[in-house]
């Protein structure tokens, strides 16, 4: 009896830890949202070491004004997966003379659920002028700007830019980053399946533009991308998702901060 006991014990907490264990790394779960760092995630900059960090969330200046819940420190985490394409992007822009410029890449759920907040709260347009000057804020959920879901939850998806070594300065997309508009779609002026510039600002509902050269820009890091396995998103020319993410069905909750 005693010999039965202690296999018992034994048998559930191997159990126990094993159920802990695909609680953290985030296998099978649906779209469960997972609290554990997962140990696959990785800080890009120990991946990337030469990209530029600008957390726009664990800041003020972004769409709310305010630093976004669970982002504890300016830091940038993705899947291990991810990191690794994105140091190859990395060695492709720079033989081209730029370097990659980091906004946003692993989100937790908590920030997400921030963005929602501040959307049903149709009185708060302190940043209207600065990023959706075009739209009435009620807008934003039907127009899918602001979502309950967002796939940088899953840990493989960043928002970046390109900075240009010999001016020391962001390449100029024509427009900044998380504009709420047609401006930011990278079909604008443009088709980007080709590369070729139209300058069709028809979508643009005061009728905004961006130049040939504008547009070239965002082909440039949209075709870096690409080459190097990540797809692009139709609304906005900054956002990217490893196209064989690791995670395509898990929400992540863990917060930002150094790994």
């Amino acid at each position: 009896m005693r010999y039965k006991l202690i296999f018992s014990v034994f048998f559930l907490a191997v159990l126990a830890t094993g159920c802990k264990k695909d609680r953290n790394q985030g296998a099978d779960n649906g779209e469960t949202p997972v609290a554990g760092v997962d140990a696959s995630f990785v800080n890009i900059t120990d991946a990337v070491p030469d990209v530029i960090l600008e957390i726009r969330y664990y800041g003020t200046y972004n769409f709310v004004g305010a630093r976004i819940d669970g982002y504890l420190q300016p830091v940038a985490l993705l899947t291990s997966e991810a990191a690794d394409s994105l140091r190859a992007v990395s060695d492709d822009v720079k033989a081209m003379g730029y370097r990659l410029k980091i906004y946003d890449a692993y989100r937790p759920q908590m920030g997400v659920d921030h963005f929602v907040r501040w959307a049903a709260d149709i009185a708060d347009t302190m940043m209207k002028p600065y990023f959706y000057p075009d739209l009435d804020k009620s807008v934003l959920f039907d127009q899918e700007y602001i979502m309950a879901k967002s796939g940088h939850t899953r840990g493989s998806t960043v928002d970046l830019t390109l900075f240009d070594m010999a001016t020391e300065k962001e390449v100029d997309m024509g427009g900044t980053f998380d504009w709420f508009g047609p401006e930011s779609h990278p079909d604008f002026c443009g088709n980007p399946e080709t590369g070729e510039y139209n300058g069709d600002n028809s979508a643009s509902p005061a009728g905004r533009s961006i130049t040939a050269e504008q547009f070239h820009n965002r082909m440039i890091l949209r075709d870096a991308m690409l080459r190097h396995g990540f797809k692009p998103l139709d609304s906005e020319w900054w956002h990217f998702t490893l196209a064989n993410e690791p995670y395509p069905d898990t929400y992540f909750t863990f917060p930002v901060q150094q790994k």
